[in-house]
């Protein structure tokens, strides 16, 4: 972990989507963060330990979801499903699938496994498999300003984790889509995750706080929430919803803007995705 002194910044952004607005004066107390991510392999230990099934494991009751087909009640998971041409950026379904068995263990489904994976950000975990694993460690998950206070690495107003550009001198600073969203991803290494460390650090030595994947934290949403650009959601309004932070490597120019410090959704606390993770503070 790394220790931050907390303090008070500048926390939210004007220049972007209307809910990082205004920018706002926060003072957050001293805590500790985790370098990176919870891995694959870290949350494969919490498993092994305690015998922890996660949501997306579980079998989904028709008495909580009564309109949901019933086909689809069965443990999965959405999953990123990328189209081969253009389609409408308005319409989310067109790249994401619920899919029966997709879980932490297999990413993309039944047919997938987590070889070569355990150094990514463990996915496909809920809000309440985000807050076990937490308790399990002794730790708890960041509020959205503790978090934001991490990512921004020192610079109290620059735009990205790093500075004022998204690509310094050309270089990839976070793992985030490159091409037109969702169909053409140009120049990369990683179709989804990444090892996490695999991009520079920002400047209080913390890996992925931007890109990768989205981060849960212990902010509950606010009833003027902001729309999730990025995830599916059956969830009505009412239900209960938490801020993640960060972006993911979904997030891409002509659509998403979102890989950013100031950046921030409302995501039901039930949802689990292949581009949701966490990580964990302690006080």
């Amino acid at each position: 972990m790394v220790d931050l002194g907390g303090g008070t910044f500048l926390m939210g952004s004007n220049d972007f989507y209307p809910e990082e607005r205004p920018v706002r004066e926060v003072t957050v107390g001293p805590f500790s963060i985790d370098r990176h991510p919870v891995t694959n392999r870290r949350f494969a230990r919490f498993v092994l330990d305690t015998g922890y099934v996660t949501l997306a494991q579980r079998h989904p009751s028709s008495q909580d979801y009564p309109d949901a087909d019933r086909e689809l009640l069965v443990p999965g998971s959405s999953v990123f499903v990328p189209p081969k041409r253009p389609v409408d950026l308005r319409d989310i379904r067109n790249w994401w699938a619920y899919t029966p068995g997709a879980d932490w263990t297999h990413p993309e489904g039944p047919a997938s496994s987590l070889d070569e994976r355990w150094d990514h950000p463990v996915v496909h975990v809920a809000h309440a498999d985000a807050c076990a694993y937490a308790t399990w460690t002794g730790k708890q998950l960041p509020t959205e300003a503790e978090w934001e206070l991490a990512a921004r690495g020192g610079l109290p107003s620059a735009p990205y984790a790093w500075g004022d550009q998204l690509n310094p001198g050309g270089r990839r600073m976070s793992n985030t889509w490159e091409g037109q969203f969702p169909y053409q991803r140009l120049n990369s290494e990683h179709d989804r995750t990444s090892p996490v460390g695999c991009f520079p650090a920002n400047g209080y030595g913390l890996f992925d706080m931007i890109g990768n994947v989205w981060e849960w934290t212990a902010t509950p949403s606010q009833p003027d929430r902001p729309r999730s650009c990025c995830s599916p959601s059956t969830a009505e309004p009412e239900d209960e919803r938490w801020i993640v932070k960060g972006g993911s490597f979904l997030c891409a120019p002509n659509y998403c803007r979102r890989y950013r410090p100031a950046a921030r959704q409302a995501q039901p606390a039930d949802s689990s995705t292949s581009h949701i993770g966490f990580r964990c503070v302690s006080r």
